[in-house]
């Protein structure tokens, strides 16, 4: 081998390890304990704020600090008698559709979706949850509803994932009237898609009178839209003048836009009531994953119905045989930052504790020791994500960003948010109170809440197919720890 063959093969040498030693490096530092805490996940971010003492960059040390409160005791008070109580068996196999289908997947107490738990606001709702026979476990998460930290429902968080023949009971007090819903947070990626949820109405102790309700939980089972466990239209019984307020659900990962044959009000969104809405006419509402609408329409009086329509399925309102005219989907949306009248926030939202930055995009890397294109928050890959800390009382203002590619239906546990402007513009309109925030490619929202349920709270992309794959972070609490783990040893898979 001549001199120069020899600088070659050392050049190609050193070219490939200066290639392969960092790739060994990322793929290994990505694999994830087969058993370790939220506690130990990514860093903490102040938004600016305090730091406890003695912080340090592992979660503040905040995971063995003495003094510290576990999400075990952040619980509703004990003693009190069950207002509503509700038995809840899940299983897996064959799921019996309203419209006569059967399809492989989850139901509860028999059927997809599961039954309505109906309470009024004030009221002590205790549910009995049984896993008969779902292999990988199971956890209920009460999506919308401010739970105590304890009773949120997240395996490997809050609580360990109930095993095939096991029990676990939920107590929580409906702290708000509106539409929420209830599914699965172990595996939720593969349980939700099959089926294991249901609705959650939650009534105001002074009952607007007058008004009829309907539910529409749309879903997709096997690829299909269904409403309520049905293609196609459902009737609902109505009389002529009728006034009805039709709760929608979206369960499905993306966005659905839902219309009516007739103008409607939009009475509320994610559990709150618009202020002074207006009549809807040409205009659809895109109901975020995870989202809730309620709608209220009129029928009419000459004894036609009315078409609620979500995407290819819906309901039809109106007398027995009633028809109602098609109705194509508007190509315009209503537009929730200038709907309906302005009205007092009760928290002065131009003061920030904390301001948390929220960038959401993708790039190259390793998760777990799998090469692929990840999401990513503020640069950074699952598990080292920041982990915003607050303290009790803080008033948080956040910013999220996507530039990602992809729209993105961002959950925050156990709050409730108010936005403050999109790209720059400020809403006019009712305050625009949400769970599940549907953030579009290159959107850009300032969004404003009080931290004020002690624990540790998810935050992640409702689109659960992208949580699966990394796109969740967490709100922690300062002194706020937890017993729970994850990974694969733990049995607690909450994506």
């Amino acid at each position: 081998m001549t001199r120069r063959d020899r600088v070659r093969v050392l050049v190609a040498v050193v070219v490939t390890l200066a290639i392969v030693v960092p790739l060994g490096w990322m793929w290994w530092n990505s694999r994830l304990p087969s058993s370790y805490s939220v506690m130990d996940m990514g860093y903490p971010d102040y938004g600016g704020g305090a730091r406890p003492a003695g912080a340090h960059e592992q979660m503040a040390g905040m995971e063995h600090a003495p003094g510290g409160t576990s999400v075990t005791a952040l619980d509703t008070p004990k003693g009190r008698r069950p207002d509503v109580a509700v038995d809840l068996t899940a299983r897996q196999g064959k799921v019996h559709l309203a419209d006569g289908r059967t399809i492989d997947g989850y139901t509860v107490n028999g059927t997809s979706p599961g039954p309505t738990i109906t309470a009024t606001e004030g009221q002590l709702v205790e549910v009995h949850v049984r896993n008969a026979d779902v292999t990988g476990g199971i956890a209920i998460h009460w999506h919308g509803v401010d739970v105590p930290n304890a009773e949120d429902g997240v395996a490997g968080v809050t609580q360990n994932a109930i095993k095939p023949g096991h029990e676990h009971t939920y107590r929580w007090v409906a702290p708000h009237a509106g539409t929420f819903w209830y599914h699965s947070h172990q595996m939720s990626h593969e349980q939700v898609a099959g089926g294991l949820l249901g609705p959650i109405v939650i009534e105001p102790k002074t009952p607007e009178q007058g008004v009829q309700e309907a539910l529409a939980v749309l879903h997709l089972y096997d690829g299909k839209e269904t409403v309520n466990g049905r293609t196609g239209f459902e009737p609902v019984e109505a009389a002529p003048g009728q006034r009805v307020r039709v709760r929608a659900v979206n369960t499905d990962n993306g966005p659905q836009a839902m219309w009516t044959s007739t103008p409607y009000r939009l009475a509320a969104s994610d559990g709150y009531d618009v202020h002074q809405p207006t009549e809807v006419d040409g205009k659809s509402v895109v109901v975020p994953a995870g989202g809730r609408v309620d709608l209220e329409v009129t029928v009419p009086e000459d004894g036609s119905g009315v078409r609620v329509s979500l995407g290819n399925t819906g309901l039809v309102l109106g007398p027995s045989g009633a028809k109602a005219p098609a109705s194509p989907q508007p190509t315009k949306h209503l537009d929730l930052l200038h709907y309906g009248s302005p009205t007092e926030v009760p928290f002065d939202t131009e003061q920030a504790d904390r301001r948390f930055t929220y960038s959401i995009g993708r790039k190259p890397g390793f998760i777990d020791g799998k090469p692929g294109y990840w999401w990513s928050i503020n640069g950074h890959l699952y598990p080292d994500m920041p982990m915003m800390t607050v303290r009790e009382g803080d008033v948080v203002h956040m910013t999220i960003s996507n530039h990602s590619g992809q729209v993105h239906p961002m959950h925050l546990h156990g709050h409730h948010a108010v936005v403050l402007t999109r790209d720059g513009k400020p809403v006019t309109g009712s305050p625009w109170w949400f769970d599940s925030l549907d953030v579009q490619n290159g959107e850009s929202f300032e969004v404003a809440f009080v931290a004020n349920n002690p624990g540790i709270w998810m935050d992640h992309c409702h689109n659960l197919k992208h949580a699966a794959q990394g796109m969740v972070t967490h709100l922690m609490y300062e002194g706020v720890t937890t017993p729970y783990e994850l990974g694969s040893d733990s049995g607690n898979e909450p994506e």
